[in-house]
């Protein structure tokens, strides 16, 4: 009894720990945001609230990292210099943000490609958007995995049917 609850203790502490981000993941996080400050409609500074269903996996071709980033909205302008004391606004919008992306194998890794879709979390939950989104995720970590060292988007559609 003694070590199944010691069991249970360790597995709780383990399951409280939040995983720490690689460095490709930070990557993504940093450049999905500058993606999504630099819409036209957004005035406001956002900032990372959290990530959940963190992916990554790596081949032949390179790293595979998708994210889903929740975001909040903070009391900063984007205009203004990024300051570290934005405050969050709890009561505004919180958008999530779907990032997949494709490195390549290299000592400074390449974005091989890459898909952003950030909205409300009901037009996410959409089941159309969320089929498209699938699917261009699955076509980003198929990215580099020819035979060619060039991957352009959408060549592996065009080249199904070509003889060998």
């Amino acid at each position: 009894v003694a070590l199944a609850l010691w069991l249970g203790l360790v597995a709780a502490a383990a399951a409280a720990q939040t995983p720490q981000q690689t460095p490709l993941q930070r990557r993504v996080v940093a450049e999905l945001l500058d993606y999504f400050h630099g819409s036209s409609n957004v005035r406001s500074l956002f900032k990372e609230q959290a990530v959940n269903g963190a992916i990554q996996r790596e081949d032949p071709s390179g790293t595979f990292v998708q994210l889903r980033l929740h975001l909040v909205q903070t009391t900063c302008s984007k205009q203004a210099p990024r300051r570290h004391n934005c405050r969050p606004l709890d009561t505004r919008r919180k958008p999530i943000c779907l990032a997949c992306y494709k490195f390549d194998n290299t000592e400074a890794p390449k974005v091989l490609d890459k898909y952003h879709n950030c909205g409300p979390s009901h037009h996410l939950a959409a089941k159309e958007i969320r089929r498209r989104d699938e699917a261009e995720c699955r076509a980003v970590e198929e990215a580099g995995k020819g035979g060619d060292s060039l991957y352009l988007p959408g060549m592996f559609a065009f080249s199904v049917g070509l003889p060998a």
